[in-house]
């Protein structure tokens, strides 16, 4: 058994661009687990409707 494993997980969350309004997108996040639990998020990103990889700190999550 690991002791420390990387995880990728996609899930669709409402986020809001200025230029674009409200979108619904696929958002990555890549999570390091120690023994099976989330510890840290490592990095987020997000794929735009053309294909193109973005960072999601340009986008706020819309609640």
């Amino acid at each position: 058994m690991k002791i420390i494993t990387v995880k990728r997980k996609t899930k669709y969350e409402k986020r809001y661009s200025t230029k674009m309004g409200e979108l619904t997108t696929k958002v990555t996040y890549i999570k390091k687990h120690l023994f099976g639990l989330p510890v840290k998020t490592i990095h987020k990103y997000r794929e735009t409707y053309y294909g193109e990889v973005k960072d999601c700190n340009e986008c706020a999550l819309f609640v």
